[in-house]
């Protein structure tokens, strides 16, 4: 697993967060304990910057598409 961590979940809880082998799930601490989602949670705050940084930058973006 290279540098990471392998780990097994019970049936019913991989069933209940809908993930099968392989797949990879994000972990956030939480206190003592951490939590763990099939989604990047710092995912839906990168697109919201990425949308303020687009609209900004439009004219810019466009040129450089070219």
């Amino acid at each position: 697993m290279g540098n990471s961590v392998g780990l097994i979940l019970p049936k019913d809880i991989a069933d209940h967060l809908h993930v099968t082998a392989g797949d990879v799930l994000h972990v956030v601490a939480d206190g003592d304990g951490a939590r763990l989602t099939r989604d990047d949670p710092t995912f839906e705050i990168a697109m919201k910057a990425f949308g303020r940084t687009r609209r900004k930058f439009r004219n810019a973006l466009q040129r450089l598409a070219k």
